[in-house]
């Protein structure tokens, strides 16, 4: 099996929607998906995911399956440096997040005491225990920190969605503390993320990320990756530095 979590193209985040280039990516993107023999196709219910979906559905002529646990994982958090909260439990300082070493570990992540208070822990087990339910259905079934491969099989889904969300997904795939995989990993707009199984004894699987954050269809037509993706390199130099 291959998954594909696709991140939305350049984001108009106050109308939900895409900037222009965000579009432009949205139909680059298309000419690489739409060719693929893709089983089925999922997508968030947020506008700017939606709007990345449609080039590719319409290149296709196929229609996506829209879930509710797919829309970014924007659980309201008291980032510690900020005086109201922050909308995402991720982009803390560095100096901030890196002090707790629970946010390394696989299961103690949850145990800090400002996701404790936002429910983090459980709107993520929401989160994964849908998509364990979906790659059930498609014949993959988590035992413990692995698959059984019940039906194994070469499908393909893909995913229109966040990079918040991705995160989570990979995270619970892989056995990796989210906190980590959001501090530590970029997913540029309309980039691509490949995950295949991995199967080397009859029945067991697990997951490997081949590429994360791939955004080769924009280099392909000469196109710089959007900078929505990340904060400044040095400091100082003008971009984003919160």
């Amino acid at each position: 099996m291959k998954l594909l979590f696709i991140r939305h193209g350049d984001p108009d985040y106050p109308l939900d929607g895409l900037t222009p280039v965000g579009r432009r990516e949205a139909d680059m993107l298309a000419e690489r998906i739409a060719p693929m023999e893709v089983t089925e196709y999922f997508v968030s219910p947020l506008g700017r995911a939606k709007a990345t979906a449609a080039p590719t559905l319409a290149k296709a002529g196929r229609s996506a399956v829209e879930y509710d646990w797919l829309r970014e994982f924007a659980i309201p958090v008291a980032r510690p440096d900020l005086n109201r909260p922050s909308f995402v439990p991720w982009d803390w300082l560095p100096q901030d997040w890196t002090r707790d070493p629970r946010f390394f570990d696989p299961v103690r992540w949850r145990e800090n005491e400002i996701f404790l208070a936002a429910g983090v822990g459980e709107a993520y087990d929401r989160v994964t225990d849908a998509f364990d339910a979906l790659l059930a259905e498609h014949g993959y079934v988590r035992e413990g920190l692995y698959y059984r491969a019940e039906r194994p099989n070469a499908e393909t889904l893909v995913f229109f969605c966040h990079f918040g969300l991705s995160c989570v997904l990979l995270s619970h795939l892989m056995h990796l503390s989210p906190m980590v995989l959001w501090h530590g990993t970029c997913m540029a707009p309309s980039s691509v993320t490949t995950v295949y199984t991995e199967e080397r004894r009859p029945g067991i699987a697990f997951f490997r990320a081949a590429a994360i954050g791939d955004t080769s269809h924009l280099y392909a037509k000469g196109a710089e990756p959007s900078f929505a993706a990340r904060f400044c390199e040095v400091y100082g130099n003008g971009d984003r530095i919160d």
